[in-house]
């Protein structure tokens, strides 16, 4: 077997608690309260503490199989282990694929707040320039995450402060069908493209100190402070907005704002809303290109994939192909239209994690296994009841990859042969 260089442990509780948080509060929590509400309509409170609940059993499992598997790859490798080669592939594949549409919808999402009218060049520039910061090392991109979690805050608690100023919004139109249970689970199937940001913290293993330690710690801190911020946000748009507005609207948190007496800090929102995109979108490239790598290494991607070099030791090869990737689909694609199928392979993925992680015999108390099993069937019934175009679109490239992995492995046994 190659002997591959490995990554440097650079990363504390609070560098990678701030990277999980970081993917949380990205573009996600200015856009996903719209779709959701048009869903949920005024159980959107219930579709986010549904949402949460399945995070919080994905969150344990992958703190779990972080903890035993410190290597760079999260799920690729856990899978691997625990349950074998094919279910490892899927879940790696599932995220490559599914995060990769994610850092188009991001970097879009930036573009067309910064610049309405060159959106797709703007975005282009963003995914170059962070792709380089990436490439100066894992601590310059936790710095840098660090910086854009603090400006995404700010700007979430001024739009807090200008919901509970009001003055508060008359209801206007109507809804179909708010507040159905069966629009609370696809609801929570929306929200959790917003939660799924602490698999970054795992896909980092290799360059986290004291793993047993700082990832649970991480993860479980990440998840619990994102989980308190949706909550409480999405109480007061649902105070100072009516459902019907909320649920029309193209972007919630902005329009809360020119609905209030701080509407003059509406650009502040816009800023916001910038920095959120290219923070979810720094840590996304950082962890699809690692995942990359790992499944390179196993030699499931192509071998050069896994090369490691630079002064700061960085998986530079994986990080360039992710990148190249990304600005073909902004070319070529209207990724917005992706973030369900992101959300499909990112459940699939989770899946996955609660499989292996069941399978764990040594485990904490916090970690008992029927949370794994209850992990499990949550993702499935999240990813099912998705709408049929994501779920079916996610699906054939599921099996196309899978296909093409059956293929690849015939070629090289019938050359040992």
């Amino acid at each position: 077997m190659t002997k591959h260089q490995q990554l440097q442990r650079r990363l504390g509780v609070a560098d990678a608690t701030a990277i999980g948080l970081g993917s949380m509060l990205g573009a996600g929590v200015f856009v996903v309260f719209a779709p959701a509400a048009r869903l949920a309509g005024s159980l959107l409170l219930v579709a986010i503490a549904l949402a949460g609940a399945v995070a919080y059993c994905n969150a344990v499992a992958s703190a779990q199989l972080a903890a035993k598997y410190p290597q760079s790859g999260g799920t690729y490798i856990y899978g691997r282990k625990q349950l074998g080669e094919w279910p490892g592939f899927l879940a790696g594949w599932g995220f490559v694929t599914g995060k990769s549409a994610s850092c188009a919808a991001m970097a879009l999402t930036f573009g067309q707040y910064v610049a309405p009218g060159y959106a797709t060049p703007a975005a282009i520039a963003a995914v170059a320039a962070l792709t380089g910061v990436n490439l100066l090392g894992i601590t310059r991109t936790a710095f840098l995450t660090r910086i854009l979690l603090a400006v995404v805050l700010a700007t979430l608690a001024f739009v807090a402060a200008a919901s509970i100023l009001g003055p508060h919004v008359a209801g206007v139109g109507t809804v179909s069908g708010p507040g159905s249970a069966w629009g609370i689970l696809p609801a929570a199937g929306l929200v959790f493209f917003a939660f799924a940001g602490y698999a970054r913290i795992a896909t980092l293993g290799e360059e986290v100190k004291d793993p047993a330690r700082v990832i649970p710690r991480a993860v479980l801190g990440a998840l619990a402070g994102a989980l308190a911020i949706y909550l409480l946000l999405g109480a007061l748009l649902l105070a100072h907005l009516p459902v019907q507005v909320l649920a029309s609207s193209t972007a919630p948190l902005l329009d809360a704002v020119e609905q209030s007496r701080l509407a003059a800090g509406a650009p502040a929102v816009q800023a916001g809303a910038a920095a959120a995109s290219l923070g979810a979108l720094l840590a996304l490239i950082t962890g699809v290109g690692r995942t990359a790598m790992a499944m390179a290494r196993e030699r499931d991607l192509p071998v050069p994939l896994a090369r490691v070099g630079g002064r700061h030791p960085v998986p530079v090869t994986a990080e360039l192909a992710v990148a190249a990737v990304v600005v073909l689909l902004l070319l070529t694609t209207d990724v917005l239209t992706v973030v369900g199928l992101s959300s499909f392979g990112v459940l699939l993925y989770y899946a996955v994690t609660n499989a292996a992680a069941f399978t764990l015999r040594d485990r904490p108390r916090h970690a008992p296994r029927w949370l794994n099993a209850a992990g499990l069937a949550g993702c499935l019934l999240l990813a099912f009841t998705l709408p049929a175009a994501s779920a079916l679109g996610m699906a054939a490239v599921m099996a196309a990859g899978l296909a093409g992995r059956a293929v690849v492995l015939a070629f090289r046994k019938r050359r040992l042969s």
